[in-house]
């Protein structure tokens, strides 16, 4: 499951911790815009409270009656409303245009097929107004490996190629259970062997290459980096790694204990995505998703994004550190207020608009004139 910094903004009240035990009975995992900072962690789980833009598309999304997603068959979870349905109801209503061309002016894209592991996958083809040749971003979306796909995340893939000026690919991947783990790493893998080996023929620089994505993709971009780098290919200049998925081991962290209950992504949620995908227990273990255990020194700089409402904010933590251990560059800045999935809600969250900002940034940095 993306300058705002660690701490919190006047506007951004953090809520007593002696609340804590309250949020065992928690039915509801929104906050309502009127609710008072006890309210707010009865019904929630967590010790914060959503800003006012990212609160109307949590009550949004709340109105779209979606059922739990842990209590369905993965079939049933790929046909609930998603954030990004509830930012595209929000603009409607406000009469706002939703073409992709309106939202994000300046970036055209094409659906096509590139080669995965298996066979071909579907993929996006975001690309800037200009002549190029332009740097290229492999992008890989989120949902758990198991729901979602490139249209759910599109807000985020198209809001980089603005920001970073440059041509993203955004490519799908096989999904568990139908195919588990490391189907989807190995999908993952191919993409970016894809767009090394076809740069040019998409009007991209094959010599400024970068990896990005969010959750589940952000896991995905850093996973990949490794396997890029111990097979040879040309290396990313970057990596943006939005709420990734560090591990799946341990999910007791702090974060993983005060937004046990948030939404749109729960502790429930994530232990129904990592049964989904993993073919035997062990497999959590595994690098490619354990990645703060991983081999990462030689890794090209890394730009990490959290939400401070969401299970994953701690994993954020965790790789940064290891990060660093291994002599990596990396910055990270966490968004006080914004919940998980809010990188891609730029049309409608004042703090997505600013962590697309400071991604595309980054990304845009790293490949140079």
């Amino acid at each position: 499951m993306n300058n705002v910094a660690l701490t919190a903004s006047a506007g951004k009240r953090l809520i007593r911790a002696s609340c804590v035990a309250l949020a065992a009975s928690a039915a509801l995992a929104i906050i309502p815009a009127h609710a008072a900072p006890g309210d707010a962690m009865a019904k929630t789980g967590t010790q914060y409270k959503a800003d006012a833009d990212m609160q109307v598309v949590l009550d949004e999304l709340a109105s779209m009656g979606g059922k739990p997603i842990e209590t369905l068959t993965p079939a049933e979870a790929r046909q609930q409303p998603t954030p990004a349905d509830a930012v595209m109801s929000i603009l409607k209503k406000k009469g706002k245009d939703t073409s992709p061309t309106a939202l994000v002016p300046g970036v055209t894209s094409v659906d096509r097929e590139i080669t995965g592991a298996a066979g071909n996958i579907p993929a996006r083809i975001y690309t800037p107004d200009g002549p190029g040749p332009f740097p290229v971003i492999v992008y890989y979306h989120g949902g758990g490996w198991v729901i979602a796909d490139k249209q759910v995340y599109d807000g985020g893939a198209r809001g980089l190629a603005k920001q970073a000026n440059a041509i993203v690919v955004s490519s799908d991947y096989r999904r568990a259970p139908e195919a588990k783990f490391p189907a989807s790493h190995d999908d993952a893998f191919a993409a970016y062997k894809w767009a090394a080996e076809n740069a040019a023929s998409i009007n991209g620089d094959p010599k400024r290459l970068a990896l990005a994505g969010e959750s589940a993709g952000g896991n995905m971009a850093i996973s990949t980096a490794v396997a890029v780098r111990d097979a040879g290919l040309v290396k990313p200049t970057h990596i943006l790694a939005v709420y990734p998925v560090a591990q799946t081991g341990n999910l007791n962290t702090k974060s993983y204990v005060d937004s046990a209950t948030a939404k749109p992504l729960n502790k429930p949620m994530i232990e129904w995505f990592v049964d989904k995908l993993l073919a035997k227990p062990e497999d959590k273990m595994d690098p490619r998703l354990d990645v703060v255990h991983a081999k990462l020194a030689g890794l090209p700089p890394v730009t990490i994004i959290n939400a401070q409402i969401d299970p994953l904010r701690e994993d954020g933590t965790m790789m940064q550190a290891a990060l660093k251990k291994a002599g990596v560059k990396v910055d990270r800045k966490v968004y006080d207020g914004v919940t998980h999935e809010f990188f891609g809600m730029a049309a409608v969250v004042k703090d997505a608009a600013d962590a697309q900002k400071y991604g595309g940034q980054a990304l845009k940095a790293s490949f140079g004139k």
